[in-house]
């Protein structure tokens, strides 16, 4: 479980480390609306392969370890800590053409320029239509319907069809 405590702890941590970060999944839409709506059971980070080694060193002394899923890939890890706190993270390519690599899908930068909050940090994130558009597309969970109706809402971007 990542609370709201824990989520601005990792986000002032890596701030204060100099490792660029971009929220993904729950806690971006919760960044975007500006305030936490629901219980979260990790915390999705975007990072650039660049910062990868310091991001690892630095999780890695706070406690974090590796925890192999089956959809961990070389670029998509997950960690936890003794306290069962979560990380996922996201490792990307910045490419000079303005992409972003991730998995060997190319995403257009603009996806990452969401700006949210989670409690008194400013944190970069997935956008919000972005959010929407990769809520689509599979099966829904109760949490899906909600984020996606917030944040259509609070953006006055349209519904999809899915979720009418």
């Amino acid at each position: 479980m990542i609370t709201l405590q824990d989520a601005s702890y990792i986000i002032c941590l890596m701030k204060e480390n100099d490792i660029q970060i971009w929220l993904d999944g729950g806690w971006a839409v919760d960044a975007l609306l500006g305030k936490q709506s629901r219980e979260h059971n990790d915390i999705d980070l975007i990072v650039s392969n660049d910062d990868r080694e310091r991001l690892l060193k630095l999780i890695k002394e706070i406690g974090f370890e590796e925890v192999v899923e089956e959809y961990t890939t070389s670029n998509h890890t997950v960690w936890k800590d003794a306290q069962n706190r979560i990380l996922d993270l996201h490792f990307v390519d910045f490419q000079p053409d303005g992409n972003v690599i991730f998995e060997n899908e190319k995403f257009n930068l603009e996806v990452l320029e969401g700006i949210g909050i989670i409690g008194d940090c400013e944190v970069k994130c997935i956008n919000a239509s972005s959010q929407v558009l990769f809520h689509c597309g599979y099966v829904h969970r109760p949490t899906d319907d909600a984020d996606v109706k917030a944040l259509c809402e609070k953006f006055g971007i349209t519904i999809p069809e899915e979720y009418l």
